[in-house]
């Protein structure tokens, strides 16, 4: 397989407070992470600068231009977690860019599938507000690119990253051409992502939630896979998989409350390939997201990108067993879900 990865220094530029967890350091691990990968199947591409009316796909003109104001400035404090430095701007337009970069590559078919490593992070970010670290949303600009330019209407967006993707989901609320699918830890940060959070209007049935409680772990993570996400698959058939990857779900990390390990997030990535191939010739794209421990963050992505080569460093069990409350919130997401897509 050849897998497109987008790394550039420009994202270590983008600096946060003093011990903010979403710091240059997550992605300088990674960076060095990939140094003792086997190049074998990997394709790197430096990222482009995104246009201001390729961002406008997903953000209001007004709120582009406040954030190219602070281009320059010491620091700008966006949100009580949000803040720019001088190449903020800079380094946000560059991650969306590396997003739209990897995706004409995939439809050009020069690479199999990608991975975006860009920072700052996007699924939080709203139409016309930067919250949660995020300032673009990287993944939903990407998603209406795929919708203009490539003039595709069944896209799938999966986030497991620890905390909902409000950002994402408003996005494409009212949008049957756009199917949200989100496990996350609820209640949490930023409070959205019940399972009855479904879509309005003709976009009904395609926002799917799985709002997990404290303490879930790598079984429970597969089992709603398995019962929500690959039956709601076959049923839309997507012409491309879009994976907004959090790892503050790693068993070890500061912000989260959840128990999944390398191994997890190994054996979902094969779940969202296989999803790709089945229905869009693999057509699937990665964009980093949060993750705040720095060996789990590490360690995670390097089992992410050797599933996605080919060369799988974790054998899953064939028998999973999830716990009884993952089950019975995967039963409650299913039955609210049961009249837009049957078959549950």
């Amino acid at each position: 397989m050849r897998v497109g990865i987008v790394r550039d220094e420009i994202f270590l530029e983008h600096i946060t407070d003093d011990y903010h967890p979403e710091n240059p350091n997550r992605l300088k691990h990674i960076y060095s992470m990939l140094n003792g990968i086997d190049k074998d199947g990997i394709v790197y591409t430096p990222p482009r600068t995104a246009t201001h009316d390729e961002i406008a796909l997903n953000h209001e003109p007004s709120y582009i231009d406040s954030i190219a104001a602070t281009q320059g400035k010491t620091q700008r404090r966006l949100d009580p977690d949000t803040v720019t430095s001088a190449k903020s701007y800079e380094a946000s337009c560059v991650a969306v860019g590396g997003v739209l970069k990897l995706i004409d590559m995939l439809m050009g078919s020069e690479i199999d599938n990608g991975f975006a490593l860009v920072r700052p992070p996007g699924h939080h970010a709203e139409k016309a507000r930067a919250m949660g670290f995020c300032i673009f949303n990287n993944v939903a600009v990407g998603a209406r690119y795929l919708e203009k330019k490539y003039n595709l209407h069944r896209m799938l967006i999966v986030d497991f990253d620890l905390h909902h993707g409000n950002g994402t989901q408003h996005s494409f609320y009212r949008d049957p051409e756009m199917l949200y699918f989100s496990i996350h830890q609820y209640p949490y940060y930023p409070g959205t992502g019940w399972y009855e959070e479904v879509g309005e209007g003709d976009g009904k049935g395609y926002t799917v939630n799985v709002p997990f409680s404290y303490g879930m772990g790598d079984d429970d993570y597969v089992h709603a896979f398995r019962e929500v996400l690959i039956p709601i698959s076959d049923a839309y058939k997507p012409e491309f998989v879009l994976v907004s990857a959090g790892f503050d779900n790693y068993y070890n990390d500061p912000l989260g409350g959840m128990v999944v390990t390398e191994g997890g997030f190994a054996v979902m990535t094969k779940v969202l390939l296989d999803i790709a191939e089945k229905h869009c010739n693999g057509k699937a794209l990665f964009t980093l997201e949060g993750g705040y421990d720095l060996h789990g963050l590490t360690s995670s992505v390097k089992a992410v990108i050797m599933e996605m080569k080919g060369t799988p460093i974790y054998t899953p069990d064939k028998q999973t067993n999830p716990s009884n409350e993952a089950m019975q919130i995967v039963n409650r997401v299913k039955k609210v879900l049961n009249p837009y897509w049957g078959g549950f």
